[in-house]
């Protein structure tokens, strides 16, 4: 049976959700005013639970068992790994928003790599079929522009699949996003170098708890220099295992890494703005620098950056070759561009 030989899965889901209201004096706080119990009965259906957390004058940003969820006073993004049921959080969501605060739903956008180990996922997350036609279903009707994509790469065994709805017409869309140039920027890496991997296993017996150890870990693998003045979140998990939520203004930064041979995996995802002081070329080279993968993907969603334009500019210095590009137009929430990239001289086999 398949299951007894997968490891953890690393490639993670991830679900945005944004809301509007009309009153302005719940819009200020907006979903941040979401009890707790609210959002531990969210993970719970998911299965999974908050083991740290942070915020500032923005958002609030979690760290889970399993990957983050952050909290903006309109919008909610939940990423979470292994084989938890992500897109059961969305009607505990929507209910919560409306009978709590007045609040409706106006955009979603599914996204995900092509998971490691496709036969260990639950339903609905057995099939991207069976999650696009879950998000059909569970969705409010009013959210009429809908559609959803895989988008390939060179590799047969890797494409990202991508699935948005919308009830915002266009001449709202401006408003929902505020700031046109900004962007979401998503990397997989596969097949880490195995040296850097070790970093992120802890000692056994090392009397650390996973946020002394976690912060360990964010200093000797440098992940502190992606960008200093992030404020960071950090745990390690035992005996491996890293996740991290950095939090600068209000854009946030997030890294989960798997580390065990085999199936060794990490993500780096931020949220930015091209206007920003913060250096994106510098944080692409940092991150495959940390990582060194065998196989990495860059997905970049804008409403009207270009800021994918650099990505393999950033990365190809660094020793990595861009293999495939591919892009799509989603309605009322932008392009999506999927980039693919492996070394220029693939390691031997050892």
């Amino acid at each position: 049976m398949a299951f007894a030989f997968s490891g953890f899965e690393g490639f993670e889901k991830r679900l945005e959700l944004h809301f509007f209201g009309d009153d302005p004096t719940i819009l200020q706080l907006g979903l941040r005013k979401l009890s707790f119990e609210c959002i531990q009965q969210t993970l719970e259906a998911v299965q999974c639970t908050v083991v740290s957390a942070v915020g500032n004058s923005y958002f609030d940003a979690y760290v889970l068992s399993e990957s983050s969820l952050f909290v903006y006073p309109t919008k909610i993004i939940i990423k979470t790994c292994g084989t938890t049921q992500l897109l059961k959080s969305i009607t505990p969501l929507i209910f919560y928003a409306q009978t709590h605060l007045g609040l409706t739903l106006s955009l979603c956008r599914y996204t995900r790599g092509s998971f490691i180990f496709p036969l260990s996922q639950p339903f609905p997350h057995t099939s991207f079929e069976h999650e696009v036609t879950y998000l059909e279903t569970t969705l409010p009707s009013d959210l009429c522009f809908r559609k959803a994509s895989i988008m390939p790469s060179k590799s047969s065994s890797h494409a990202w699949h991508v699935f948005t709805a919308t009830n915002i017409p266009h001449h709202h869309s401006r408003a929902l996003y505020s700031e046109r140039h900004a962007y979401t920027m998503e990397i997989c890496m596969t097949d880490l170098d195995p040296v850097l991997a070790r970093k992120f296993f802890r000692r056994a017996g090392d009397g650390k708890t996973g946020d002394s150890a976690g912060k360990e870990m964010t200093e000797i693998t440098g992940v502190d220099e992606i960008n200093p003045q992030a404020l960071v979140c950090d745990f390690a998990f035992d005996p491996c295992g890293y996740s991290m939520n950095g939090i600068d203004g209000e854009w946030y930064s997030t890294i989960h890494v798997t580390p065990e041979d085999g199936y060794s995996y990490a993500s780096f995802e931020c949220v930015g703005s091209v206007n920003d002081d913060v250096d994106i070329l510098h944080v692409l080279r940092k991150v495959v620098q940390i990582f060194r993968p065998g196989t990495m993907s860059v997905s970049t969603t804008s409403l009207g950056s270009e800021m994918w334009r650099e990505v393999s500019g950033a990365v190809e210095p660094m020793g990595m070759k861009l293999r495939s590009c591919a892009m799509d137009q989603f309605p009322d929430s932008g392009s999506v561009v999927f980039q693919t990239f492996t070394p220029l001289r693939r390691k031997s086999a050892h």
